[in-house]
């Protein structure tokens, strides 16, 4: 079994350059089950167990109509993750793969994002199933799920555009 923060055969980490402040606020704290990355599940499930994301002063009243969607969509800052690997072996196996080709939580900016299932609102505390995160760990955002969402505001011209423009050319999958 891999130990947390171990370097993997063919893995690579980078110094990473200072970090500047992105002006990042934690809107709140997510409360899970899990306090070890080892415990911690790769996908949070909507038939996992129910977690809490509590909401802090003074966002709280910015919950006003969440509770009309089904599912949301929550990002939050992996505060107990590594930030220097390039090259990545989840698997153990010697394979590698590049940090942005995957959903590990050791990303140069770690942030996460789950769709959660909502089951209720107490007060500030939002109740969720579908989370893989540790708990404590701080929140950063929380969206209705856009496959749920049709926005409120008018139409704008971009909102019609369809097909690829001409000249452009996109990578393919082989």
């Amino acid at each position: 079994m891999v130990r947390e923060n171990e370097i993997r055969e063919n893995e690579v980490a980078v110094t990473p350059p200072e970090p500047v402040d992105a002006g990042l606020t934690f809107i709140g704290r997510i409360r899970t089950p899990w306090n070890s990355r080892l415990l911690c599940p790769r996908q949070g499930r909507h038939d996992g167990p129910q977690c809490r994301i509590e909401i802090f002063a003074p966002w709280v009243p910015a919950l006003a109509g969440v509770e009309a969607f089904e599912r949301l969509e929550v990002l939050y800052w992996l505060d107990r993750s590594r930030r220097d690997l390039v090259l990545q072996s989840p698997a153990s196996s010697g394979k590698v793969h590049g940090t942005f080709s995957l959903r590990s939580p050791v990303r140069p900016n770690p942030i996460g994002t789950s769709i959660v299932v909502l089951d209720g609102i107490e007060g500030n505390v939002l109740l969720v199933r579908g989370l893989d995160c540790l708990d404590g760990t701080p929140l950063l955002d929380l969206k209705p799920d856009r496959s749920l969402f049709k926005p409120i505001a008018p139409p704008q011209p971009g909102d019609f555009e369809t097909g690829e423009p001409k000249g452009v050319k996109y990578c393919q999958k082989a």
